[in-house]
Parts: structure tokens; sequence; C-alpha cells
């Protein structure tokens, strides 16, 4: 399983532990991933995807997982979540059709 969150990309990244004599040695950054599970209402499911905290709060504060997608780039997004993407998009253009 890769260290990148599902929704927003972040992944690791690499930089240096300095000490106090200056010395550089290489060290990572983790994202802090959560396994969370979130409710998409247009299709009325469960899902369960490891999300970064920040992530998490940015999906509260665009109003829920359906309107964190529809507004997400593509590009950034995992398999899984451009899966769920797509899905909601259809089931939201069947709606308003309706």
């Amino acid at each position: 399983m890769s260290r990148s969150c599902e929704l927003t990309g972040k992944g690791v990244q690499s930089g240096n532990n300095v000490s106090h004599a200056n010395n550089k040695t290489k060290r990572k950054f983790l994202p802090n991933l959560c396994n969370v599970t979130l409710i998409s209402d247009a299709l009325g499911q469960r899902f369960r995807l490891r999300v970064s905290a920040a992530a998490l709060r940015s999906v509260e504060h665009r109003g829920g997982l359906d309107a964190f997608l529809v507004k997400a780039d593509e590009n950034e997004l995992s398999m899984r979540a451009r899966l769920l993407r797509r899905q909601i998009v259809k089931k939201a253009a069947e709606a308003a059709a309706a």
C-alpha cells in the first residue's frame, strides 16, 4: 500500500535532519494518513479510503465526499476515487435530467 492520500495525492517528501553542528542526514516526511469511512449521499453507500488529515478537513469544509470529488482535479485522485467521482457525476446528471 502506497503512502499517499487517495483524495489529494499528498505523499512522502524527503529532506534533511540538520544537527546543531550542521550535519545533514536524509530523512522522510510522511503524510498523516488515516483509514476513514466516508458516506456518499448521491450513491447512498459507504467507502473506506486512506486519506490525510488535511484532506479529511477539506472534505468536511466542502460539504461532504460528493462535493469534494466533484470539485477535485481528476489527476490528483487515486484510481478508486476517480471511479467514485465518475459514478457520482453520472448519478447527479441522471437526477438533473429526471
